[in-house]
């Protein structure tokens, strides 16, 4: 299936109340408005669910992590395992989950082989350069302290999300773009899509909403329709 753009991701990461049942219901609930109002929604489930809202939704799936099964060892996730479990894209690093960038590459060409888009993390453009050597399908720009506060880059520094835009247009111009950190309200969802990018979402605001059906169909008013000029 694959992300298509532009989307809007709702990562479970390891939230209370976000496994086993409780996650096949809020994805259900994320299918549902995403059904209703047109706008593209993904999902990024903790890894025991994912095959099971892979098999009971049609919602894109995002692997939280995952490592070539060459260079796993106990414990790990491979990318074969989720991509045999339904995923369709994987964080190959996160700010919470960072990777060497030569095991970055390693892991964004065995993404290819095995049909999985690849997204990687980046905190600037001197490591957005680097990581494109790689050809990632999708670079994520989000900085670490940006993450589960109200002050994200979309709002004090939209300006770095619009140069970072540019220059992966201009470097790599496959590749897509997408923005996290503090992104709360469907305000700074229609800010982060003026910016540019191609994708945004968010984890901590979509969990701790009181009303997580309401505060998702606010978000979908802020994320373009699929035939909506940016």
């Amino acid at each position: 299936m694959g992300l298509a753009d532009p989307v809007f991701l709702v990562n479970y990461k390891t939230y209370a109340g976000t496994t086993g049942d409780d996650a096949l219901a809020f994805a259900e609930t994320i299918e549902r408005v995403r059904d209703e109002t047109g706008s593209r929604f993904a999902v990024a489930p903790q890894l025991p669910d994912l095959r099971r809202i892979a098999e009971r939704t049609d919602l894109p799936i995002v692997a939280q992590t995952a490592v070539p099964r060459a260079e796993s060892g106990i414990g790990d996730v491979t990318l074969e395992a989720v991509a045999d479990a339904g995923a369709d894209a994987v964080f190959v690093s996160h700010p919470e989950n960072e990777a060497a960038f030569t095991a970055v590459a390693r892991a964004v060409d065995r993404c290819g082989d095995l049909g999985l888009e690849s997204i990687v993390a980046v905190e600037g453009l001197t490591t957005a350069r680097m990581a494109l050597a790689a050809d990632p399908d999708w670079l994520l720009f989000e900085r670490p302290a940006d993450i589960a506060t109200d002050e994200g880059m979309v709002r004090t520094h939209p300006e770095r999300i619009e140069t970072f835009v540019e220059t992966v247009a201009d470097e790599a111009a496959e590749t897509r773009t997408f923005v996290g950190g503090g992104i709360r309200t469907a305000e700074d969802v229609a800010r982060a899509f003026d910016c540019g990018v191609d994708a945004t979402g968010a984890a901590s605001a979509a969990i701790e909403a009181d009303d997580r059906e309401a505060w998702l169909r606010s978000i979908a008013t802020a994320v373009p329709t699929a035939d909506a000029s940016r």
